[in-house]
């Protein structure tokens, strides 16, 4: 059976005194201590000795019989890719420029660049015989050569431009053009 200290308790004081065992409190910090290590040396033998050798086998026989296995461009992450991603870059007519070192606006830089030349020289189709664009200059140049804006001028012409310039409401019920455009 228990221990049963008969004790007389002092009904003089408003608490009951603790006794607390300090052998106790060590075993218990020894245990859990012991308890850690022993946990600490139990994954470290699973991580080191079991999985680690198992994964290195899969890997060196998955390279040597996997046919279907991306290859290193095939691996890289689609697109758009970080500015520090491998084998970033720009296509330009002049061939890839690289961006892999360079700041993060530097692609934006290489667009604009391409851009403000189609802006300012045109582009042409790959065999170099159809124009694909002109500059908005000679554009508009040879728009006024060849008449193909006809404008309506006179009496005329005002009252098509006030007829565009007014649109339909709802406070005429559709009926007629009624609203003014600012």
């Amino acid at each position: 059976m228990s221990k049963h200290n008969k004790e007389v308790i002092d009904s003089d004081k408003p608490y009951e005194a603790d006794v607390i065992s300090f052998s106790g409190i060590l075993y218990f910090g020894a245990g859990l201590f012991l308890l850690i290590v022993i946990t600490f040396g139990l994954m470290w033998i699973l991580e080191y000795k079991v999985l680690l050798p198992d994964a290195e086998e899969k890997d060196a026989k998955a390279k040597q019989t996997n046919p279907l296995m991306m290859t290193e461009g095939e691996n890289l992450p689609p697109e758009p890719r970080l500015q520090s991603a491998p084998g970033f870059g720009v296509d330009t007519k002049d061939g890839r420029v690289s961006l892999e070192l360079r700041e993060p606006q530097a692609e934006l830089k290489e667009l604009q660049k391409q851009w403000k030349d189609v802006w300012e020289n045109g582009e042409k189709d790959q065999a170099g015989k159809t124009v694909i664009a002109i500059p908005i200059a000679e554009a508009k140049e040879k728009l006024i050569k060849s008449g193909g804006i006809k404008s309506v001028a006179g009496e005329q012409g005002e009252k098509v431009l006030r007829q565009a310039s007014h649109f339909i409401s709802g406070s005429s019920a559709g009926r007629m053009a009624s609203e003014k455009r600012r």
